[in-house]
């Protein structure tokens, strides 16, 4: 099979990786390989020394010795500066330092000017096969970086054709002896069986680069996925424990009730408003536990449409009044006619949960249930006289089986108000903010930006991806 072409990349990321590898091959083997090279220097003056003037032999010593110190000087500038950064830093050295291959390639070819048809058989042939060593050699350290390898053989293939060709065809107007053009023939077929063969060798390099890559991804996306799949479990087992722990008291006390009415039935109007109170608190953890399930599996469904206001906040009014003023608390609403474009039901429950917390938190003063207008944009306000949150724990209390330590009423809540009431917001577009001052109250701020059905699809399917996938 003759590859003619590189494979396709995937991304961006993984050619530059790639690309970037096959830099880093190079540089290995060409730091192996440099005595080498230094090593062929004398060997061919050594050759020569008989059959070229010690002037031309030592002009081109000198280039030699030069091109071969510049190429270790750039091998030791990768070692210190480049070979610990990333994929960019490797491409951009060597960008820079690249034609020091393919000069070096230019001044072994050159050595033919010295021994075609101006030495003897025998010192031509070693000659020949210091060229044709360089050539194949060049195959092995070269090979990782098609462009590199191909422009050293490049240059010393055409720098040598160039040399007999003039020597054949100038000098000698093509009356030289037979082999010289049996040898340029076998140059050109030389050459061009390396340059496939380095071909071949190159696309291998750059499979087991891409292979490598990715094998590479494969295991971190199978890392974070058994990450994500222990950080679930994890998160289930903390509901559980916390799960268990609020609802030992509700059941618990229920069990109590029922042997107390059993044995003193006469006391029903007194037992029987706690068992309900009991009963409400059971309930409220499994409303919680659902709303969980149904976020967290992405199994919310929007119905986004017109919604009014006033409407929703008197519908709540009728729910939560009674609890409030069973406290003792006044209960206000301001609700200014309007309307906004949202889901009806995903609206009324990110508030109730907002009102809910207002009068679990609030043992004295009042609440405050507000729609108002500002610059064209609606917004729903909860306002109450409770403890307040102090700075440290405002961003918590958005948080998973979150409670605020020392504040009263958290030994009944379960930690999940505020984070199905966060979480129901993001999706429906409607920014929540918060400000409160400990010992004051706190004001919660719904922002009623106009909802649109696919972009809210769009928000609840990245939440759930964001859960499955985070660290």
């Amino acid at each position: 099979m003759k590859p003619d072409t590189t494979p396709a990349i995937a991304t961006p990321a993984e050619a530059q990786w790639v690309e970037a590898e096959l830099v880093r091959s190079l540089m290995r083997t060409a730091r192996n390989t440099q005595p080498v090279g230094l090593l062929l220097i004398p060997v061919f003056l050594g050759v020569m020394w008989d059959d070229a003037t010690l002037g031309v032999l030592a002009l081109w010593g000198f280039a030699a010795s030069a091109v071969a110190v510049a190429r270790f000087g750039i091998i030791r500038a990768y070692e210190s500066e480049v070979a610990g950064q990333g994929s960019a830093q490797h491409l951009a050295f060597f960008m820079r330092c690249r034609l020091i291959w393919p000069a070096s390639a230019l001044v072994w070819g050159l050595t033919t000017l010295l021994y075609f048809d101006r030495s003897s058989l025998a010192d031509q042939f070693i000659c020949w096969l210091i060229m044709a060593g360089l050539a194949m050699f060049s195959i092995n350290s070269l090979s990782s970086h098609l462009p590199t390898m191909r422009a050293y053989l490049d240059s010393l293939a055409l720098s040598a054709l160039a040399v007999m060709l003039w020597r054949s065809g100038v000098e000698l107007g093509f009356h030289g002896p037979d082999y010289h053009l049996w040898l340029i023939a076998l140059l050109v077929i030389f050459w061009q069986v390396l340059r496939q063969a380095g071909l071949r060798l190159h696309m291998t390099h750059r499979q087991n680069f891409e292979l490598q890559y990715r094998n590479n991804q494969l295991i971190e996306s199978l890392t974070r996925q058994t990450q994500a799949a222990l950080d679930a479990v994890e998160i289930k087992n903390r509901f559980l424990a916390s799960a268990a722990h609020d609802i030992r008291q509700p059941v618990h006390a229920l069990g109590l009730y029922a042997d107390w009415l059993g044995s003193e039935p006469e006391l029903v109007h007194e037992i029987a408003p706690k068992i309900v109170e009991s009963t409400k608190a059971v309930n409220a953890l499994f409303d919680s536990l659902f709303d969980l399930v149904r976020l967290d599996s992405g199994k919310i469904k929007l119905s986004i449409e017109t919604v009014r206001l006033d409407k929703l906040l008197h519908d709540l009014e009728l729910q939560y009044r009674p609890l409030a003023e069973a406290k003792g608390l006044r209960f206000r609403v301001h609700a200014a006619p309007g309307s906004t474009e949202s889901d009806p039901i995903l609206l009324q429950r990110i508030v109730g949960n907002l009102i809910s917390n207002a009068v679990k938190y609030t043992q004295g003063g009042g609440i405050l249930v507000a729609a108002r207008a500002t610059a064209g944009r609606w917004r729903i306000e909860i306002w109450d006289t409770g403890v307040g949150i102090a700075p440290v724990h405002q961003r918590e209390i958005f948080r998973e089986f979150y409670k605020v330590p020392g504040h009263t009423g958290t030994e009944d809540g379960f930690g999940l108000g505020l984070y199905i009431v966060a979480r129901l917001a993001h999706i429906l577009g409607h920014p929540l903010r918060l400000d409160s001052r400990p010992g004051r109250g706190t004001v919660f701020r719904l922002l009623l930006e106009p909802t649109d059905a696919t972009a809210a699809a769009e928000r609840a399917a990245s939440a759930v991806a964001q859960l499955v996938s985070r660290p």
